[in-house]
């Protein structure tokens, strides 16, 4: 499961703008990390999606997939992305490149 782990998480800080990516567990352990992510804000993001899915508690019924919405916080150049997918948790940073415009 660690190789897993390390492949998918090694796939993320891949993709373009992508700084770090962390995998945490439904108890806010931190599972992996790689790249610049700090490991101890697993259990924030694991908390803060628990949180955002209590907005909307009649989706978990009709639409289960719903109950964990995509949540992306934004800070300067910085971008945040928090998903939970079944027991696990997603925490991305990504960093926002300028694109040099032409005169």
């Amino acid at each position: 499961m660690e190789t897993q782990l390390e492949k998918v998480l090694s796939d993320i800080v891949t993709q373009p703008d992508t700084v770090g990516a962390l995998l945490a567990n439904r108890q806010g352990l931190c599972l992996g990390a790689k790249g610049d992510i700090n490991p101890n804000v697993s259990g924030i993001g694991m908390a803060i999606s628990d949180q955002v899915a209590g907005l909307e508690p009649r989706n978990a019924v009709a639409q289960p997939e719903a109950r964990h919405p995509t949540i992306c916080l934004y800070s300067g150049n910085r971008r945040c992305v928090i998903q939970r997918n079944g027991e696990i948790t997603g925490v991305i940073y990504k960093q926002h490149t300028s694109v040099p415009t032409s005169d």
